[in-house]
């Protein structure tokens, strides 16, 4: 079922669906990259687009509907990288289109207070209890940085916990250990941030609560904040082990930190109240992002008033943006968000088991070309590794066969399927995704696997 909307039409029907490898051209592709690199660094604007990790030239694309995207060459791919996480709902999702349509005929963006950021608010605060105050950034390395300057100055504390492995945006304090596009390079920090800077951020293992409270017992009273992505994304899909995340509220408020819930990444898609909701969590602050602008470039980040309540022009703590609150955004949030409200039983349900029918068929098809491979899922994102042992942490993560991804990777979307570029980056599908695209999927995986 594809709910409210069958975006298949002519675009991508499934008497056309075929995973052979036909060598697809990559000719225009090529020009485009070329063009690209006379400007940008690398030729992309962010690192991973590159496809360095998997080997081969990046496509370029020209346009997505639902559950495909199509490059400039006419080359159709299935979509399981969704934007990183927003397209929940499906590339032109066709309500969201429609609210980007109406807002931009009132202007692209004032610098000025709107009606609609309140009402996406309200929307957001009643899926999150944790959230009883937020405001609205650009990105999520916006809202990252600004919850830690939250946290350092209700504490009075420098000192910031984070995870090796998870990626909270590229704020100069939080590229320790941070996998992603961090990961993907081999660079374990990154050139041009000082030294003192660094210093203040400790990474520690993820999913190991001995190691938080060694290090609370080795900094007593200097710790500002813990900040988690509840379930890591970006050293590929690792849930936390039962009593992990409540062990880490439990140390927080034992002494006097704040935990912060970076959900940029899990928010309204592994539950409508995110990773909050699926394991019944109660932070001090919640990051957010993607999905709640519908695609478009939005962060979020809020929590209990008399943290929020610090930031000016009620307190001393200064963060502003002219673009914060961009009416574009806020439209295509407040259709995100009220369709995954009014339709949550249908849609989450649909999201857990169409995942779970992709995630186990290729695992299925690599067990039977004997290809050593760990599935790690949750909700509606989840990470193949190449390899036999369970994956619990960044560095079992980073032991797997990155160059069997890479393999994997290209022999994938020769057969049309567009996979995350990067081993450390989880996969993602939406209510576009159904029992075609799952089929084609296995049906790749399986000759690739046979390759």
């Amino acid at each position: 079922m594809r709910l409210d909307y069958d975006f298949r039409c002519d675009f991508y029907t499934e008497a056309t669906m075929s995973t052979k490898a036909t060598a697809p051209t990559h000719t225009r592709s090529y020009e485009l990259q070329q063009r690209a690199e006379r400007y940008f660094p690398g030729g992309v604007n962010s690192p991973v687009r590159a496809f360095r990790a998997v080997g081969g030239a990046p496509p370029f694309v020209e346009r997505a509907e639902g559950a495909h995207i199509v490059d400039a060459d006419g080359n159709r791919y299935i979509d399981y990288v969704c934007s990183w996480g927003p397209m929940i709902l499906g590339h032109a999702f066709p309500p969201v289109v429609e609210a980007i349509e109406r807002a931009a005929r009132n202007s692209a963006s004032f610098g000025a207070s709107t009606a609609s950021e309140a009402d996406l608010a309200e929307r957001i605060v009643a899926c999150y209890p944790a959230i009883e105050r937020l405001r609205f950034v650009s990105s999520g390395t916006e809202a990252t940085m600004s919850a830690i300057r939250v946290a350092r100055a209700a504490t009075g504390r420098k000192i910031v916990i984070k995870f090796e492995g998870c990626y909270h945006g590229h704020a100069d304090g939080l590229l320790v250990k941070a996998g992603s596009g961090v990961a993907t390079f081999g660079i374990p920090g990154s050139a041009g941030v000082p030294g003192e800077i660094a210093a203040l951020t400790h990474a520690l293992p993820y999913n190991d609560t001995a190691a938080v409270e060694s290090a609370f017992d080795a900094h007593p009273d200097q710790i500002a904040a813990v900040i988690v992505e509840p379930v890591v994304g970006n050293a590929g899909c690792i849930a936390p082990m039962p009593g992990y995340l409540h062990a880490l509220r439990e140390l927080t408020k034992r002494e006097g930190a704040l935990l912060i819930v970076d959900e940029v990444m899990t928010g309204f898609r592994v539950a409508l109240g995110g990773a909050c909701e699926r394991y019944g969590l109660d932070p001090d602050l919640v990051t957010l992002g993607k999905i709640v602008g519908g695609g478009l470039p939005v962060g979020v980040f809020g929590g209990k008033r008399k943290y929020m309540d610090m930031l000016a022009p009620l307190g001393p703590v200064y963060q502003g943006g002219t673009l914060s609150g961009n009416p574009l955004a806020m439209a295509a949030g407040i259709a995100t968000i009220c369709y995954l409200q009014e339709h949550a039983g249908e849609v989450y349900a649909q999201l857990e088991s169409t995942a779970k029918a992709v995630a186990e068929g290729v695992a299925a098809e690599a067990a039977k070309a004997g290809v050593a491979l760990t599935t790690n899922r949750v909700g509606a994102m989840w990470t193949w590794f190449f390899d036999e042992d369970p994956i619990t942490n960044y560095d079992e993560a980073a032991k797997s066969d990155t160059a069997a991804f890479g393999k994997f990777h290209r022999a994938m979307l020769d057969r049309g399927v567009w996979l995350p570029p990067s081993q450390f980056e989880a996969a993602f599908l939406g209510t576009a995704h159904g029992n075609a695209e799952i089929r084609a999927t296995i049906e790749a995986a399986g000759e690739a696997f046979r390759a």
